[in-house]
C-alpha cells in the first residue's frame, strides 16, 4: 500500500517537478528576509574636469563606469576600478592607475577644514600631477566622505586576498569564490562638448570731473571664475571671491565720492569683472579685443593704470606683481607708492614688489595684468601670493578659512586708501574714515556669497546665469553705464571647448565575483541533475535504500 503511493508520488513529480520548481524558488526568493535595498548604496559623486585649450585636451576624457571595485592594494586589471581615500593617493600612484585601471573613486576627507599642512601638501600636488599632466582616458570621479562610503572603504581593503598573497593555487581559488565585492555603477553617457557657450565680462564706470574723454582713466579688475581638479568642488575662496568682494567694495566706496561734484576727482574709473580667468584669461582678452581693435570707441583706451585683483586674502604680505617696472612719476610709480605709505600704518601687512617678464611661449600667462601689458598699457596684479604658481589658486581645498576675512578687511582699506590718495593727490589725509570706511559687513557678505558655491568657467558660461545676473546688479548699484559683453568660442577653431557632465549618481551594489557564479552554476546544475534521476528513478532508488536497510538490519 504504502509503496503504491511513493510510485503515485514519484509520477507526479516526474512529470511536474520542474513547472514546481520555476514557480516556488521565486516564491521562496521574494519572501525571504533578505533585503536586497540594503546591498544598493547610492553617493553623490562629481568628476574630474575636463575642456580643451586651444586645441589642446585636459583632465578626464570618459564618464560612465560599471566595474568591480578594488582597494590600492587590490586591483590588477582595467576590469577594476579603484576606490581609494585621496590622501592614500600619490602622483606616481595616479599615472599607474590612470594607464592600467578602468576607472578611479577617489574619496575626500571627512573634514576637509582640519587638515594638517602636510595633508593639504599632499592632496594639491596630486591636484597639479592630475590637472597638467596629459589627459585621463579613465573615469575619474570625487565623492565626499561619507560613513556608509567608508565601510565600502574597509571592506574591499580587507576582502581581497590577491594571488601573490595566496600560500597555494589551491587557497587562491577559494579566495576568489569565497569573497565578497562591491560592483561600482555610474550611469550617465559619454560627455559631450557644450553649445552655446557665452562667458560674460562685465564693466561699468565712474565718471570724474571734466571732459570724460580727457580725463585720465584707471581701471580695476577681477576675474569671477575659479578652478580645481574637479569643477563642482572648485570654490575658489581666496582665488577669486576675495578679488570680486574687494572690487564690489571699492566701487561703493568710490561711488559715494563721485555721487557729489564736490569731492568727484578729476580721473575716471572703471571697474572690469572677467569670465574665464582661469583659462589663460579669455575673458579680458575678448573684453580688450573688442574695446581696442572695434570701431566704437574704447572706455580703457588710454588708460593710466590698470590694476588687477588676484587672492588678496591668503596672507599678510601684499605683493605687486609687474610685467615692466613703472617709472617713478607715472600713475602706477605714485599708485605703489601711496601702497607702500599706507601699509606703514598697518604694523602687520607689508607691501613689496615682484617683476616677471611676459613669457609668450608658455600654454598659458602667469597673472592677468599681462594681457593688458601685451596691449601696451601699464598694468599690475596685487595679489596676497608671491608666485603665480602657488598651488592655493587651482585646488579644491581653497574654501572659506577662519580670519580670511579679516585679512580681506585690511588689504581692501589698504588699497582704497591708497587709490583715493593717489587721484586725489593726497599724502597724509585720511579719505576713508567714519560713515565711509571700508564695511567688513559687506565684504563679509559678498565674500561668502562668492565662496559658497562652485565657480568653474564650464559652470558658468550660459547667457542667463545667476551668479552672472547678481553681479551685474551689484555693480549697476554702484557704477553707471553697466554692461555685459558674453565671449562665444569660434565654432571652426574654437579657443577652448566645455564639457558636461560635471556630477553624478555614484551607486555601489554588494556581489559576489564572477568565478563565484560560475561554481554556484555547477553546483545548482548538479543538484537538479541529481535530484531529477532520483525522481525518474524513484523505484530503484527505493529498493536500493530498502536492501541497504535490510542489511543493516542482519548485520
Amino acid at each position: 500500500m504504502w509503496l503504491e503511493e511513493c510510485d503515485s508520488f514519484a509520477e507526479l513529480c516526474r512529470g511536474y517537478l520542474p513547472y514546481y520548481l520555476l514557480i516556488v524558488l521565486p516564491i521562496f526568493i521574494i519572501i525571504s528576509p533578505v533585503n536586497p535595498v540594503t546591498a544598493s548604496h547610492e553617493f553623490p559623486v562629481f568628476r574630474m574636469h575636463q575642456y580643451d585649450l586651444h586645441g589642446v585636451p585636459h583632465g578626464c576624457r570618459s564618464a560612465p563606469i560599471s566595474l568591480e571595485a578594488r582597494s590600492l592594494a587590490g586591483w590588477s586589471t582595467s576590469r577594476h576600478c579603484v576606490v581609494a581615500k585621496i590622501l592614500d593617493i600619490t602622483p606616481s600612484v595616479f599615472q599607474s592607475i590612470r594607464s592600467k585601471a578602468g576607472a578611479l573613486v577617489i574619496v575626500l576627507p571627512k573634514k576637509i577644514n582640519e587638515l594638517t599642512t602636510e595633508e593639504k601638501q599632499h592632496i594639491m600636488s596630486l591636484e597639479e600631477s592630475m590637472m597638467y599632466g596629459s589627459e585621463t582616458m579613465i573615469p575619474v570621479y570625487f565623492a565626499p566622505w561619507h560613513s556608509e562610503l567608508q565601510i565600502i572603504l574597509d571592506d574591499i581593503a580587507g576582502g581581497f586576498i590577491t594571488d601573490e598573497k595566496a600560500g597555494s593555487a589551491a587557497e587562491a581559488i577559494y579566495n576568489s569564490i569565497s569573497a565578497s565585492g562591491y560592483q561600482v555603477v555610474v550611469t550617465t553617457g559619454q560627455a559631450l562638448p557644450k553649445t552655446e557657450v557665452k562667458v560674460a565680462t562685465l564693466h561699468g564706470k565712474l565718471t570724474g570731473t571734466g571732459t570724460e574723454e580727457k580725463l585720465p582713466t584707471i581701471a580695476i579688475v577681477t576675474y569671477y571664475d575659479s578652478t580645481g581638479v574637479a569643477p563642482e568642488l572648485s570654490f575658489g575662496a581666496d582665488s577669486n571671491a576675495s578679488g570680486v568682494a574687494m572690487l564690489l567694495e571699492i566701487a561703493r566706496l568710490f561711488s559715494a565720492l563721485y555721487s557729489t561734484g564736490r569731492t568727484r576727482p578729476q580721473y575716471n574709473l572703471v571697474f572690469i569683472t572677467t569670465g574665464a580667468g582661469k583659462l589663460n584669461y579669455q575673458g579680458s582678452k575678448k573684453w580688450l579685443e573688442d574695446q581696442l581693435d572695434g570701431v566704437e570707441g574704447s572706455v580703457i583706451q588710454d588708460a593710466a593704470y590698470v590694476i588687477c585683483l588676484d587672492t588678496v586674502s591668503a596672507s599678510n604680505n601684499l605683493y605687486v606683481h609687474v610685467s615692466k617696472p613703472p617709472k617713478e612719476n607715472s600713475s602706477g610709480g605714485l599708485f605703489y607708492k601711496e601702497l607702500k605709505t599706507v601699509s606703514q600704518s598697518f604694523n602687520t601687512i607689508n607691501v613689496d614688489g615682484v617683476h616677471k617678464k611676459i613669457n609668450l611661449a608658455e600654454e598659458t600667462l602667469a597673472w592677468e595684468h599681462e594681457r593688458y601689458s601685451i596691449r601696451r598699457l601699464p598694468a599690475a596684479t596685487l595679489s596676497t601670493l608671491k608666485s603665480h604658481e602657488d598651488s592655493i589658486r587651482t585646488t579644491i581645498l581653497d574654501v572659506s578659512k577662519e580670519g580670511q576675512v579679516d585679512r580681506l578687511y585690511k588689504h581692501t582699506q589698504i588699497v582704497s586708501e591708497a587709490l583715493a590718495r593717489h587721484i586725489y593727490n593726497l599724502s597724509s589725509s585720511q579719505i576713508f574714515a567714519g560713515p565711509l570706511d571700508v564695511s567688513k559687513e559687506s565684504l563679509s557678505l559678498w565674500f561668502n556669497y562668492f565662496a559658497s558655491q562652485p565657480r568653474a568657467a564650464s559652470l558658468l558660461a550660459d547667457k542667463n546665469n545667476l551668479l552672472v545676473g547678481t553681479l551685474k546688479e551689484a555693480m549697476a548699484r554702484y557704477l553707471g553705464d553697466v554692461r555685459v559683453t558674453f565671449h562665444t568660442p569660434d565654432k571652426q577653431d574654437p579657443e577652448f571647448v566645455f564639457y558636461d557632465v560635471t556630477k553624478a549618481t555614484l551607486n555601489v551594489y554588494s556581489v559576489k565575483p564572477a568565478v563565484f557564479d560560475l561554481f554556484l552554476t555547477i553546483g545548482i546544475s548538479l543538484y537538479l541533475g541529481i535530484l531529477y534521476m532520483i525522481v525518474h528513478n524513484f523505484p530503484h532508488a527505493y529498493a536500493l535504500a530498502t536492501r541497504l536497510s535490510a542489511k543493516s538490519k542482519t548485520t
